[in-house]
């Protein structure tokens, strides 16, 4: 048996092989891209110089079910081991409830593969006895615990192991261990932050509950330098989100295979030439795009306005339902996205927008500039906040600032709160909240709702907004400590969604 990786999932694949008399050839059928038909090439080439040699007969592959395709390399050594079964080399018996994955060379090394966790998964879902990986990919499967896990280096070493010649001590890590003495040695730190004193409360309250963020200042304001440092007051992550994200970066190809567990957040800062396909995924051989791969994380677009327009309203789908759906003809893939969109700006071309000694744009360049942010991208941005000017007094300051150690301690805290209140549900954080947990989980006392009712008219905000605003606010009451969202939340949250009306009229 081996596995194909089929989105965030791995399916079985049955791989057959058969030997007969006839014109000496090597068929290979079961919907199959360019790269597993190569496979023929890389086996028998692997075979030959590992001592073997295949007789001149009619060898026919199968790989089932039919109307599933298989990419990828990593049918290799599974081929080579169903060939090697029919022509009695090694005992049928041993390929029993084994799962095999590997990419062979000419040689006979066994390469890595990616997509190694996934596949580990559907091997102990399927009650598979062991697992037969590369060597390198032996850390990153024995994450999955409750399965035999087997290394192996050549394609002569399995042929030792399959017909019992040599023994391969099973591969095993204590994943606690590993991911407890990770640390995040990020040299980043807030107290490198001079002033920007509300920018910095608007970052912990957006790191507290997860919420989507953008950055509005001219150059040199320090956006970029304040985005950059919100990773190092996030709280940490679980060993279950952990599982999640490196699960992801298995089917990039993008896990370090020296570190079988990722121990921090991930950050993606992605350039504004980025296509659509590479930031939602997608592609021939079907990929986690950027929005994926900063699952649990942050996803960083800085000069939010160069981005493409389509490729800015393409994020909208996965910042409203956490998740990513890509359509294919023959196939349907889904990759998580709930990562927190943190957004840098300038408020016009020249970036001194509504400085007017400064700015030497016209007021028809400044709104062609700002449109190409859109009003339902901007109503999924919870916090919108200013970052002015920095005065030379506030750069030459030699007070302390408060370090992300401390900032990220009531973080913490905030997080705490939340997961007590929504344990034994699918909700992380304040900003997963959907209209009926609203509802639920951010009432208002009747004198809080009164005022937030006269805010809603007054201000003519859609549902989203004000759904938005909830959140944020139940958000700045957990870092306070308190049960019931108060007056000064409300009011606190309110002023971060008012900036957009401020540059976009609206």
């Amino acid at each position: 048996m081996s596995s194909c990786v089929i989105g965030m999932d791995s399916k079985l694949v049955y791989v057959e092989a058969d030997v007969s008399n006839g014109m000496p050839t090597f068929e290979m059928v079961g919907y199959l891209s360019s790269e597993v038909r190569e496979a023929k090439e890389r086996v028998r080439a692997a075979i030959r110089n590992t001592g073997i040699t295949l007789p001149p007969k009619r060898i026919t592959v199968n790989l089932s079910p039919a109307d599933l395709r298989k990419s990828g390399s990593l049918f290799d050594l599974p081929i080579a081991a169903a060939l090697l079964a029919s022509l009695e080399l090694i005992d049928c018996k041993n390929l029993e409830d084994v799962l095999i994955v590997g990419e062979l060379s000419l040689s006979g090394e066994i390469k890595p593969v990616k997509g190694i966790l996934p596949m580990a998964f559907a091997a102990k879902q399927y009650a598979c006895k062991k697992f037969i990986v590369p060597k390198a990919n032996a850390k990153e499967a024995s994450v999955m615990q409750n399965i035999e896990v087997i290394g192996v280096e050549t394609l002569e070493e399995f042929i030792q192991y399959m017909k019992n010649q040599k023994e391969i001590k099973k591969e095993s890590i204590n994943i606690e261990e590993i991911f407890s003495n990770q640390k995040n040695s990020s040299p980043l730190d807030f107290k490198d932050v001079n002033g920007q004193v509300l920018a910095k409360r608007a970052s912990e309250i957006a790191s507290a509950g997860m919420h989507n963020i953008l950055l509005i200042g001219p150059p040199g304001s320090g956006k970029t330098m304040l985005a950059k440092r919100i990773p190092t007051i996030l709280p940490p992550i679980s060993l279950e989100e952990s599982i999640e994200i490196t699960k992801i970066l298995s089917i990039s190809g993008n896990l370090n295979q020296d570190y079988p567990l990722v121990s921090n957040r991930p950050f993606r800062n992605p350039h504004h030439t980025i296509t659509k396909t590479s930031l939602i995924g997608g592609g021939t051989f079907i990929r986690p795009g950027e929005v994926s791969l900063s699952h649990r994380g942050v996803l960083f677009l800085d000069e939010l306005p160069e981005f493409n327009k389509s490729v800015l309203e393409s994020i909208r789908q996965p910042l409203e339902d956490r998740v990513v759906n890509i359509s294919k003809a023959t196939q349907s893939y889904q990759f998580p996205s709930n990562f927190m969109l943190v957004g840098a700006m300038n408020p016009c071309a020249c970036g001194y927008y509504p400085d007017l000694n400064k700015c030497c744009c016209s007021e028809t360049q400044v709104l062609r500039y700002l449109g190409r942010i859109s009003g339902p991208l901007l109503d999924r941005i919870d916090i919108c906040i200013e970052l002015p000017q920095m005065k030379y007094d506030e750069l030459s300051a030699k007070s302390e600032n408060e370090s992300s150690k401390d900032i990220q301690d009531r973080v913490v805290l905030a997080h705490k709160r939340q997961a007590k209140r929504y344990e034994g549900t699918e909700i992380y954080f304040n900003s997963n909240l959907n209209g009926n947990q609203i509802a639920k989980y951010c009432k208002l006392t009747k004198e809080v709702q009164k005022y937030a009712e006269n805010i809603f008219a007054k201000m003519d905000l859609s549902a989203r907004v004000y759904h938005r605003i909830l959140k944020v606010a139940r958000t700045i009451a957990d870092l306070e400590g308190a049960k019931e969202i108060e007056i000064p939340h409300i009011s606190e949250a309110i002023c971060y969604k008012t900036l957009d009306k401020k540059y976009w009229k609206r």
